[in-house]
């Protein structure tokens, strides 16, 4: 039982007030009798309008519901379907054309286009490891992923394969001819790199079989600096820089002509720091632990030690890297990704603190008060002092609206200027989608940017149109019109609102990390697409992903999309519903263990271990990046088919207890994992068959509700072995 402290009229657990008191206030000038008076007075004038919208929310799915047993699914009756949801007010008017007002923007944001990372902000070492990924050694992700084959000769092996080493430098050299074309020659056959000075200036050589060359365009040389064993040579294509390592004694330097020992590539310009979808905090531990390490993000002082190969390896927050341009004058580069923070949404609530009534508030309202909280010890983020939130799961204009306000009170009480708080809006939900320059019209003086959150953005569509019939198979939903369409108002949306040159525009996720060489095929359709940023899963993915932003100018490609019809609400709402009769019984066991693999491969580890998003194999072993939102969709999928029928509640637990099995063996690895088979009575388990067999139920398909209770269920009592 916790020991709640008054604070304010609030009930607060005292590890949040130690937090906030003696870590978080410190150096802000902000009494401690402050921060508690407003955060008390956030509770009383928005968590009454927070009900009121989440109640709008289940009015409009149930009339929503009412009309596809009326109708049937919505091709029936496309336009009477749109002209219900105008009378229900599920669509809006759209404002008039107007363009976004938001100033005060970092660079990152406004003006270069680049690979963005999500990482759960609970877990220091990835934490750091995202905020560090603002560069990273391309020769590194090209020689250890499958970007270069793993075929014959070019198999990794145990130590370094000359071969394979020398297949990395041939495509480092085909991308320096491609982003840093020499006047004459190519890079592979460069003998020397050297900074000549010459009329008191110095400019970029190099050593060709034709003799010295420059650059041909002879401004992408931007600096140089290093030491005199270590050179470095500092290029910019696209607002993006590289770095030439020339390292003559080092293992790949020394088989150079050139001594070219690396290429650095500037590769995260933004990193989201998610107390989200990727996070298990179900508790005040829980949400202490996140805003502590958000904290240690923006003061610079998080550490993590952690054990790797036998070793203690540590890490903190890279520092700034320094140079001297073409007149010898001192550059310096920021070593770190912008960071943002990602809020959870409106839904949930947090027993970290209670109303003068005992009733847990606003979750969402508490990320507020803490995370801008942490954030006014900024010493190592943003330039201007702008405070990046991004904001999930937020149902159409009125929520986007409720957001903004949210934000303007947390800024009045922590004495901020109006709009010191920026909004990036997820476009994740399907009446933000369908209202989408509504609701941006809204957030028009702060919002930083939009985004596609196309996971949550599907399981929201199953969900929404849960009566209309059975959804279509996954694999065949990500084929569908609507996908694009939904992808294509976006980018058109918010090329119309003003967002080239001001704010971002991005998408969403590459899932499948360890499968870098199709990142490389497909994922320069983003930035092509006109997107200023998309999602990557680690690190090295976004060094990858950083070739992309070489290749493709993204404002020439916004310029020449700024003009296209935007896609109409017709295809937004195509989907179409399953004939269940081009389905044998066995393709459906089959779908059916596919979905429900994926649900209790994600939720064993979540409910038992916290954690909140993780590399999980799939029921073919590949491995895939789950969080909620994937979660979300295999559970709404199960709950659509059984609702209409393709398969009963006895299908989904015998199905369930049997790839309980599989999961088992493939984290038989695990010394921390608990089995779940023969163990059927398990918190983990019986939750992740509830996400199935009630599903339908649960509001808007989220499975939050379901996985908090799960989770605090063995945090208080443990979890029993079979």
């Amino acid at each position: 039982m916790t020991n709640y402290l008054n604070k304010s009229g609030l009930s607060v657990d005292p590890l949040l007030v130690d937090f906030v008191e003696k870590e978080a206030l410190p150096g802000t000038g902000i009494a401690a009798d402050t921060y508690w008076d407003g955060l008390a007075g956030l509770v009383e004038r928005f968590m009454p309008r927070n009900r009121e919208l989440l109640a709008v929310r289940d009015e409009l799915q149930s009339k929503i519901d009412g009309w596809h047993r009326a109708h049937g699914p919505v091709a029936n009756d496309p336009k009477g379907y749109q002209a219900f949801l105008k009378e229900i007010g599920y669509l809006v008017a759209d404002p008039a054309d107007f363009e976004i007002e938001t100033s005060g923007l970092d660079p990152e944001i406004s003006s270069i286009c680049g690979p963005q990372l999500v990482v759960p902000v609970s877990n220091a070492r990835y934490a750091l490891n995202a905020a560090n990924a603002r560069w990273g050694s391309l020769y590194d992700a090209l020689y250890g992923t499958d970007a270069i084959s793993r075929e014959g000769e070019l198999a990794p092996g145990k130590g370094l394969n000359p071969a394979r080493a020398a297949a990395v430098v041939a495509r480092a050299a085909q991308f320096l001819d491609e982003a840093f074309p020499l006047a004459s020659g190519s890079h592979a056959d460069v003998s020397g790199y050297h900074v000549s000075k010459e009329d008191g200036a110095r400019r970029f050589v190099a050593d060709t079989p034709a003799g010295r060359v420059g650059l041909k365009d002879a401004a992408q040389f931007a600096g140089y600096g290093g030491t005199e064993a270590r050179g470095e040579l500092l290029l910019v294509h696209h607002g993006l820089h590289a770095i030439l390592v020339i390292d003559a004694a080092s293992p790949i330097g020394k088989t150079h002509k050139a001594g070219l020992s690396d290429v650095i590539l500037e590769s995260a310009l933004t990193t989201i720091q998610d107390c989200e979808d990727s996070v298990a905090a179900v508790d005040a531990e829980d949400k202490v632990g996140v805003y502590r390490n958000w904290l240690g993000l923006m003061n610079g002082t998080l550490k993590e030690a952690f054990e790797k190969g036998g070793k203690t390896v540590h890490r903190e927050l890279n520092t700034d890297r320094s140079f001297k341009d073409a007149n010898g004058q001192p550059v310096t580069l920021k070593g770190r990704a912008l960071l943002l923070v990602r809020n959870v949404g409106h839904l949930m609530t947090s027993r970290a603190v209670l109303d003068k009534d005992g009733v847990p508030i606003g979750e969402g309202l508490l990320d507020a008060a803490v995370t801008v909280l942490c954030s006014l010890s900024d010493k190592v983020n943003s330039t201007t002092g702008a405070i990046y939130i991004v904001k999930p799961k937020m149902h159409g204009p009125k929520e986007v609206a409720f957001a903004c306000e949210i934000f303007g009170a947390v800024e009045d009480m922590l004495g901020l200027k109006r709009n010191s708080i920026k909004i990036g809006i997820m476009d994740e939900e399907r009446r933000t989608s369908a209202n989408l320059k509504a609701a941006i019209y809204e957030a028009r003086q702060r919002v930083f940017f939009i985004n596609t959150g196309f996971l949550d953005r599907t399981g929201d569509e199953i969900h929404t149109s849960m009566e209309a019939g059975p959804v279509l198979r996954k694999d065949d939903v990500k084929a569908e019109q609507w996908i694009q369409s939904y992808e294509d108002r976006n980018v058109l949306i918010g090329l119309a609102a003003g967002f080239s040159g001001k704010a971002q525009i991005g998408k969403g996720m590459w899932a499948r990390p360890d499968d870098m060489a199709a990142m490389l095929a497909s994922k320069a359709g983003h930035p092509n697409a006109g997107a200023n940023t998309a999602w990557v899963p680690s690190p090295t993915a976004a060094t990858l992903h950083a070739l992309h932003y070489h290749q493709i100018d993204v404002f020439a490609a916004q310029k020449r999309r700024h003009n296209q019809p935007t896609p109409g609400l017709d295809a937004l709402f195509s989907m179409p519903v399953l004939d269940a009769a081009t389905l044998s019984k066995a393709e459906i066991i089959r779908e059916l263990e596919n979905n429900a693999q994926g649900i209790l491969g994600y939720v064993v580890r979540w409910v038992d271990q916290g954690v909140g998003c993780s590399k999980v194999p799939d029921i073919n072993d590949v491995g895939l990046m789950e969080d909620r939102a994937t979660c979300r969709i295999s559970s709404q999928a199960v709950a659509s088919w059984l609702r209409h029928g393709l398969v009963s509640k006895d299908d989904v637990v015998s199905v369930f207890e049997r790839m309980a099995g599989v999961v088992d063996k493939q984290n038989a690895g695990d010394a921390l994992y608990i089995p779940m088979s023969g163990n059927f009575g398990s918190v983990a388990f019986q939750a992740a068959l509830d996400l199935a067999l009630k599903g339908a139920e649960q509001p808007s398909g989220y499975t939050e509700p379901l996985l908090h209770k799960a989770r605090e269920r063995v945090k208080v009592g443990g979890e029993v072995r079979g």
